[in-house]
């Protein structure tokens, strides 16, 4: 049985990446530890904000695979403490976010139990190619010109 896509439409060429970035982001885990913030700082800028309380900066590592930022955190058990009553676990997190195609990370800054994270846009640069319109006749020359070349090329190649 095939999949039905958003993206099968013959007016959509080329959103097949679009369509696997749909497919990571419901994949992601649905578990709300830790909890996160985004922000839209600007017209080209993001801050994604993490509460990650008892984390150090030894503790946290984010990295970019695939156009998707991860963010993990690993706490160290501290073997010396003996706890009457443990209600703050130390417990390791991933949580991963999909970036679009451009987006780089400018900063990151642990402050107060926050991790702080920021993502700017770069300006694209404005494109304007025109492409030159051939009439039917002169492509099929250019052809009938190619197809000659070739056989002139398999000539020479059957001589040698």
């Amino acid at each position: 049985m095939s999949r039905v896509s958003l993206f099968s439409s013959p007016l959509l060429l080329g959103f097949e990446h679009f369509e696997r970035a749909l497919d990571r982001v419901n994949k992601i885990s649905s578990d709300g530890y830790p909890p996160y913030n985004v922000e839209q700082l600007g017209d080209n800028a993001l801050r994604i904000t993490l509460a990650v309380a008892g984390f150090t900066m030894h503790d946290l590592s984010i990295t970019i695979e695939d156009n998707q930022l991860v963010v993990r955190g690993k706490q160290k058990e501290d073997g010396n403490r003996v706890y009457l009553h443990r209600g703050i676990a130390a417990r390791q997190f991933q949580r991963s976010f999909v970036l679009a195609e451009g987006i780089e990370v400018s900063g990151a800054w642990l402050d107060n139990g926050l991790l702080h994270i920021d993502l700017v846009r770069p300006e694209p640069e404005t494109r304007v190619r025109t492409i030159e319109i051939k009439s039917g006749e002169s492509r099929s020359d250019e052809a009938e010109e190619a197809g000659a070349v070739k056989v002139k090329g398999a000539m020479r190649n059957t001589a040698a």
